[in-house]
């Protein structure tokens, strides 16, 4: 069917080839990359002013022009705060530091976002069932919207996912399954126990679809809100799978074009854990695709994919923006996450912490200036993570 709205085509991160938006939602293009949503972006330059954001809904669903012409299946996502940190900036000797704190979404964590866009479009054309491998969060995620939209949930977690969030997504009423092993190891117990996705089941992995990246990218929309449409200078991003940074990026070309933010961009900083840390490896060893790590092993669950979909536009994003790439031990993050705790009263998960441990490395090391404007991303609440 025709792309109503503004969303005209899904186009290949690769090879660009292009599809049109119709059901079932797309998975990955034949060349085995994943598909990017292209607006008419001219159109909503001439229809949307960025002053006609005011007295929106206070969901990510304010940016209905940017985002696939659904029906949104919306628990208030979106629009978190933006708390500046003070006295954690005066530790770690930067001045404008910030927090973008997605704990206070539904079900605890950023992946809110993407669960909200990616189960519109497939309530949108008639999913029955909605599967996806987890580390945690987004099961939990994918379990509440299903459980709003009425459509029939199937996870497959791996056996180290932290209790709490097994017992979440059971509570929403979503199916789960242990599967030995890695997130990696969850995606192709799915694929194979449910078959290959369509008219019975939608598949909603990560990147394996274009609209949990729709969901993500509305993180870089409220920063540039929140900060008055000047972007900070740094922004640092505990990276799993990826899809908020590849989003974030994504978001601010699209400002650009609707004339809402001028060229200027953020450096952004991919952090991830020591024993998990595939985009940092081939971000130091100058490449433009990352290689599988081989045995993960992190207690941030967000952090523990060995591989992601999204590599080649992960590091294409680093560079293009001038940023880094940093691996944190768990230690380490364990300790920021306290110590952000205690000096702002924000509950980080595990990568959150990473995000406030690798913010400390790089102004020590003199990649972050005192005076530079820096946002550092806590995904989710750290309650899930108490024993």
């Amino acid at each position: 069917m025709p792309a109503p709205g503004f969303l005209v085509r899904l186009e290949c991160s690769r090879c660009r080839a292009a599809r049109a938006f119709a059901p079932p939602p797309a998975a990955l293009c034949s060349c085995g990359a994943p598909l990017l949503a292209r607006y008419r972006l001219a159109d909503v330059r001439a229809s949307l002013r960025r002053e006609d954001l005011r007295g929106r809904t206070p969901t990510l669903w304010r940016y209905a022009e940017l985002l696939p012409p659904v029906e949104p299946i919306s628990l208030g996502e979106g629009l978190t705060p933006l708390i500046p940190a003070p006295r954690l900036g005066e530790d770690l000797g930067l001045a404008r530091l910030y927090v973008k704190d997605e704990s206070v979404n539904p079900t605890g964590s950023f992946k809110a976002r993407g669960m909200s866009v990616a189960v519109s479009v497939a309530a949108a054309h008639g999913a029955r069932r909605l599967g996806a491998p987890s580390a945690g969060n987004a099961g939990s995620a994918l379990a509440a919207y299903g459980a709003r939209a009425g459509i029939a949930v199937d996870l497959r977690l791996p056996e180290s996912t932290p209790r709490p969030f097994v017992e979440e997504a059971l509570h929403l009423g979503a199916r789960v399954v242990l599967v030995p092993g890695s997130i990696a190891d969850a995606g192709r117990a799915l694929r194979e126990s449910l078959g290959p996705p369509g008219e019975d089941w939608f598949d909603l992995s990560t990147l394996r679809e274009p609209f949990r990246l729709e969901g993500k990218k509305t993180m870089g929309f409220e920063i540039a809100e929140q900060l008055d449409y000047r972007l900070p200078d740094v922004i640092v991003y505990p990276t799993g799978g990826g899809t908020g940074l590849i989003g974030m990026w994504k978001a601010f070309a699209e400002m650009e074009v609707l004339g809402w933010i001028g060229p200027a961009r953020p450096r952004m900083v991919a952090v991830q854990a020591r024993g998990c840390a595939p985009i940092v490896r081939a971000f130091e060893e100058g490449r433009e695709e990352a290689t599988a790590w081989e045995d993960p092993v992190t207690a941030a669950a967000g952090l523990r994919v060995p591989a992601s979909l999204g590599d080649r536009l992960i590091l294409a994003a680093l560079r293009e923006s001038g940023g880094a790439a940093l691996a944190i031990d768990d230690c380490e993050m364990m300790r920021a996450a306290a110590r952000l705790a205690e000096r702002e009263g924000i509950d980080a998960c595990p990568e959150g912490g990473a995000a406030v441990a690798a913010a400390a490395a790089l102004r020590k090391r003199g990649a972050i200036r005192r005076d530079d404007t820096v946002v550092i991303f806590n995904t989710g609440t750290g309650l899930k993570y108490r024993p």
